[in-house]
């Protein structure tokens, strides 16, 4: 079902007595990227996947930043649920869920239904203040591209970036396709607004929280496999995957998650 309310746009699908997987994109992303894995865990789960601001189905929300962003997702979560849920987030996704599950958010009640864990795929918890400044600018740059380029010209360069390393050239062209429907003034927003260097180191923070929290990391994303394994977190490393483990190794990706939730 698609949601028509001024709540964020969201696809369900699943079991409604079965506990909740609440997954959120990455940057450029919307609830179809998640479809792979959907199928499989809707048989066992009830599976929401949510658009974020700027993106599919909420293009039409704007970004403003990560507490925004929280209140509108928690919004959904609170208007489509009422089962046990466990965030499930990657990259940009894997960021804000961070935020949510750390502060105050679905943790401590502030949504009406439970908050029962925390699956991370290769989310960044947070620069330490000095890099941040070298961050933004950063950021701004691809911002200020998106904003004034062809979106297919700025994504050639986007997908270059190291952290896209493991992917062939086919795999590249296919991604710049998929994320050309993107409106490039929303991205730059979105990127501005959530921006590394706008994020609270959240490591600490994660390490205490009382709900479950497991980071799941591509044994060929060196970045954030290095993260991973000095986290203080539990982690698993996926074989022959890179940054976007659920898209590049679907099964193993269901695999873990059924794994982290059955004994809860």
């Amino acid at each position: 079902m698609q949601n028509c309310s001024e709540r964020l746009s969201y696809s369900l699908q699943g079991q409604a007595d079965k506990p909740a997987l609440v997954f959120l994109h990455g940057l450029l992303g919307d609830h179809r990227d998640w479809q792979p894995v959907i199928e499989e865990l809707s048989k066992e789960y009830l599976c929401l996947a949510i658009d974020l601001p700027g993106h599919g189905g909420s293009q039409h929300f704007e970004a403003v930043g990560f507490g925004d962003t929280r209140n509108k997702v928690i919004a959904t979560i609170s208007e489509t649920l009422s089962s046990p849920f466990w965030l499930v987030g990657y990259s940009l996704g894997a960021r804000i869920a961070m935020y949510m599950a750390t502060h105050c958010s679905c943790s401590r009640g502030v949504t009406s239904v439970p908050f029962a864990g925390l699956i991370i795929e290769n989310g960044h918890p947070g620069l330490p203040e000095p890099e941040r400044v070298a961050r933004r600018e950063h950021d701004e740059k691809w911002a200020v591209r998106f904003e004034n380029e062809p979106i297919v010209d700025v994504l050639q360069d986007w997908y270059q970036q190291p952290v896209f390393s493991s992917l062939n050239h086919a795999q590249r062209q296919s991604l710049i396709v998929k994320r050309s429907d993107n409106l490039g003034t929303k991205v730059a927003s979105m990127l501005r607004a959530t921006s590394l260097s706008q994020q609270d180191f959240l490591g600490d923070l994660l390490r205490t929280l009382p709900a479950k929290v497991h980071y799941l990391c591509g044994e060929k994303d060196n970045k954030f496999l290095a993260l991973a394994m000095h986290s203080g977190l539990s982690y698993s490393i996926v074989p022959d995957a890179g940054h976007n483990i659920h898209a590049e190794q679907p099964k193993l990706f269901c695999q873990l998650v059924r794994q982290l939730i059955e004994p809860h």
